[in-house]
């Protein structure tokens, strides 16, 4: 049996290269398949015998094997308990590459290169969604396989990439060392079949091929990942003994394609800028016949020893941009328009539309925001709409397409106005979609706020809108209630335990009902949600504030209010002249303010929350959940206010990869709850830009410099040499 399985295994790599690499099957799927059955049955009843390169292993061009690997055994490997995370120190620097968006921006550069170095060449490559990894070879052998991590140090994913399709376990020429990087990607094929089978399964599906690629090469189970089909392009020769490898980067890449059959990432070669804005032209224009994804097009110097000459900051790698398409646009039919109700009572219609693949994702929905956005662009069930993707993430509509033409919001305000006096009969003549007079939750009347152009329904006991409250109250920004899910909130308002915000703090007394409905889980998970419930009467009142749901004040301002009148109390009596003299409050949040507080229902409410226990005033210092105040520093030199403010009257802006926080959201977090604000740009008003890259070449970085604002590193920030700690007297 022995000599059969050696043969089997010999057949099948055949049949693999034959199939995979050279797209010439010698026998049907069919037949290949029975003889994947035999081997299969073999290594069954002989594990001792399975290597790690076994055809049962391995997918696609990971065929290609030496004699002695397959003799290697794969026992003991396969007795070894795995571990997520096990990280490793990369011998080369896996850096990211810095972007541009501009044709401009990559003429500058490519001149700039040129004016240094005439003869230099470029090539232009395909940008391929997927998850960075290099792989280690030694003596011809893949010793170590490695994402990039956060640069320096990676997992090692060397089992998974085994199997994953395009990736050698050895190599023809014995490279007494060579590290090659490259993306690890799904097909638009593989992505969908592996969608199907988890859908199959009653498993979460995946949002994108990037995702599920990079889930799935981290997964414990290599015969998953293999199960789904994941691909490796090479793009970059990291390292390799053999200099020839290191002097041209096309000619590495075709060297390494040829002779060691790696899959390349496809690339054109260029000698001028023209040249390279035609090659991204180029690979833009047939992206959406590719079968996976790109999100840009990659420019890099060719000749390798001159790279260094063109840093780009301690980020990126030398003597390269990364060139972003704008937003991909496709047209797609309008099927439906559903109208939901937002917490306000906000009328929210949603275009529902045939699927299209846009930005790596299958999208089939967009907002259409009010009637007149729906009038402007001439919206209606069956027509044919252009949508794109707001920062390659969000799906909106551009226009409606008429015999090629595309009708834009631009465009038909003039259209609107022209048939202001006759609308009704307008929108049937074009059918346009009219969002109907009554809610369409309740039945309640539709009507326009004053001088406002969203329609919101008038019934103040509308469903809807209790289940957006209650899930806005208990949600992070707010109170924070963790594991208060919307399906827990649904169902305890249609069961009639929650019909305003202070019911929540009441639900303890009904907790074995609540168990014997199985409402929120059975004891163990209903006793966790009611404790986290109880500890949040404690937060701090600006969180209440916040979860109160007034028009315009969210998280900043609640803060902002509470800080200057302390307490609910002092502020529900405030009169609008008093509300706008704190600082960013206009008249519209002023007035929402005062007649909130002048309702008989909410202020009802308000009494039963304090009769509950729930916090009304500030004590102190506030301290933020889940942010590191302890022992931290900040500015206290020249601030106003009190000194639990050290930050009043400062605004900082947040960018790049953050070392001492867990997300940007923790350090917005400290620095809002201690006086100061958080900005999206830099501006005049910028007190620092808060960079751990102090080169970078970004936009924000440029603008910092340009208007002599400091830019300074987290642990500058934080650094006692230049600032107070909180809580101390400057």
């Amino acid at each position: 049996m022995r000599e059969e399985y050696q043969a089997l295994v010999a057949e099948i790599r055949r049949h693999m290269k034959k199939y995979y690499d050279e797209d010439e099957p010698e026998i049907s799927d069919y037949e290949y398949d029975r003889l994947m059955l035999r081997l299969k049955e073999i290594e069954r009843a002989h594990p001792e015998w399975v290597s790690a390169d076994s055809p049962t292993r391995i997918v696609g061009a990971s065929a290609r094997v030496t004699p002695a690997a397959q003799e290697e055994e794969a026992d003991t490997e396969r007795k070894k308990k795995r571990t997520a995370g096990v990280t490793v120190t990369h011998d080369v620097p896996m850096l990211s590459i810095e972007d541009v968006f501009t044709r401009e921006e990559v003429a500058d550069w490519v001149h700039e290169v040129l004016t240094k170095h005439p003869d230099a060449v470029f090539c232009v490559e395909e940008k391929i969604d997927g998850l960075s990894m290099s792989l280690r070879y030694e003596k011809g052998k893949l010793v170590m396989a490695e994402t990039r991590g956060d640069g320096f140090t990676g997992e090692d994913v060397t089992v998974n990439a085994r199997v994953v399709s395009g990736v050698p376990l050895s190599l023809k020429k014995a490279y007494d060392s060579l590290e090659v990087r490259g993306e690890v990607y799904m097909t638009h094929e593989d992505f969908e079949r592996t969608n199907a089978l988890q859908e199959a399964r009653g498993k979460k599906i995946f949002a994108n091929p990037r995702n599920c690629a990079a889930g799935t090469l981290r997964i414990l189970d290599s015969a998953v990942t293999g199960e789904r089909g994941l691909s490796f392009f090479v793009h970059n020769v990291q390292r390799a003994s053999d200099d020839t490898l290191m002097r041209s980067h096309a000619q590495a890449l075709t060297l390494l394609a040829g002779e060691e059959g790696f899959r390349i990432a496809p690339h054109i070669v260029c000698n001028t800028a023209d040249e390279v804005l035609h090659a991204i032209d180029t690979i833009g224009a047939r992206r959406g016949e590719l079968p996976y994804d790109i999100d840009g097009a990659v420019v890099k110097i060719d000749r390798v020893s001159y790279r260094a000459d063109f840093p780009a900051g301690s980020k990126y790698s030398a003597g390269h941009i990364a060139y972003k398409y704008p937003p991909e646009e496709k047209e797609a039919r309008i099927t439906g328009i559903e109208l939901t109700v937002g917490m306000t009572g906000r009328i929210n219609p949603t275009a529902v539309f045939t699927p299209i693949r846009l930005c790596g994702t299958t999208v089939s929905r967009a907002t259409l925001h009010n009637q007149d956005f729906i009038d402007r662009l001439g919206i209606g069930i069956g027509k044919t709409v252009l949508v794109y993707k707001s920062g390659e993430i969000i799906p909106k509509i551009r226009g409606t397409v008429t015999d090629g033409n595309v009708r834009t919001e631009e465009e038909g305000i003039a259209e609107i106005a022209a048939h202001a006096s006759r609308m009704e009969a307008y929108r049937k003549e074009h059918g346009i979609f009219r969002i109907p007079s009554a809610c369409p939750v309740c039945g309640g009347a539709v009507q326009n706020e004053k001088d406002g152009v969203d329609l919101y329904c008038s019934n103040p006991d509308c469903p809807a809108k209790l289940v957006r409250r209650i899930i806005h109250f208990v949600s992070r920004d707010a109170m924070d209630i963790k594991g208060f899910g919307a399906e827990y909130v649904t169902a305890l308002i249609k069961e009639g335990y929650i019909r305003n915000i202070a019911d929540i703090y009441t639900l303890y007394r009904y907790r074995d009902e609540l168990v014997e409905k199985g409402l929120i889980g059975k004891d163990k998970n209903t006793d966790k949600l009611l404790k986290m419930i109880e500890a949040s009467a404690q937060n701090e009142p600006w969180r209440l504030l916040c979860g109160l749901a007034i028009a315009n004040v969210g998280r900043t301002s609640a803060r902002t209010l509470m800080r200057h009148f302390r307490s609910i109390d002092a502020l529900s009596t405030a009169s609008v002249q008093e509300l706008t003299q704190v600082e960013d409050i206009g008249e519209i949040t002023a007035g929402a303010i005062a007649a909130y507080f002048r309702d008989a229902a909410h202020r009802e409410m308000l009494d039963a929350l304090r009769a509950a226990g729930v916090r009304m005033e500030t004590a102190g210092a506030e301290g933020q959940g889940g942010v590191p105040t302890e022992g931290v520093y900040v500015p206290g030199e020249g601030t106003s206010g009190a000194p639990s403010d050290p930050l009043s009257g400062r605004t900082y802006v947040v960018t790049g990869d953050l070392r001492h926080f867990k997300n940007r959201e923790e350090l917005v977090d400290l620095i809002e709850a201690h006086g100061g604000k958080v900005a999206g740009s830099v501006s005049k008003k910028t007190t620092a830009l808060i960079n751990n890259d102090a080169a970078s070449t970004s936009g924000k970085n440029k603008k910092a410099k340009e208007l002599g604002i400091p830019v300074i590193t987290e642990e500058e920030f934080l650094s006692a040499a230049h600032f107070l700690r909180i809580g101390e007297d400057s």
